[in-house]
């Protein structure tokens, strides 16, 4: 069975999810959509896909433009074609799923998805949308600020969960 994480990642959080997530999974490859072989996911049999929350979403080409600018302006490294790749939105309309199964997540600031949003939401919808099957709810990992770390124990929780979809899977 052929398994992708995909992400798309600007400071590096989520890639971190996406690993731990990876590590639970087991037997699975890991694609940075911005900077990687979009054909790594040809014929997968499962894609779980994250990203950051964005302005309560998926991140956008003007918002990662922003986000370049303001690290730009702090001095602050972005992961490799943060800002100038596809991103995620448009490589999930790349996906045709034909009934493989799916998984998504996002990170975001530990506060109500009412006032952050949860990207999670809009990559499970573009995944259905593609023919995939939710095999499990979209999940959020959260971070301590816009820049991260990532919260304590998120690692743990996403390696937990990247198990979690690995049975299911059977």
């Amino acid at each position: 069975m052929k398994v992708i994480v995909a992400y798309e990642s600007m400071y590096g959080n989520t890639r971190e999810i996406a690993e731990a997530i990876a590590e639970g999974l087991g037997k699975a490859e890991v694609l940075a959509v911005n900077d990687g072989d979009p054909s790594i996911a040809d014929g997968a049999d499962v894609v779980v896909a994250g990203g950051p929350t964005h302005m309560h979403g998926l991140a956008t080409a003007m918002s990662r433009k922003g986000t370049g600018q303001a690290a730009e302006e702090e001095g602050t490294e972005l992961e490799p074609g943060a800002v100038d790749g596809p991103g995620l939105r448009k490589w999930l309309a790349e996906r045709s799923g034909d009934g493989g199964k799916a998984a998504a997540f996002d990170t975001r600031i530990d506060k109500s998805p009412m006032i952050t949003g949860a990207a999670s939401r809009g990559i499970a919808k573009r995944l259905r949308k593609a023919g995939y099957e939710l095999i499990a709810d979209p999940e959020s990992f959260f971070v301590e600020d816009s820049e991260g770390p990532l919260a304590d124990g998120e690692l743990d929780r996403a390696k937990a969960w990247g198990a979690e979809l690995a049975k299911k899977l059977g």
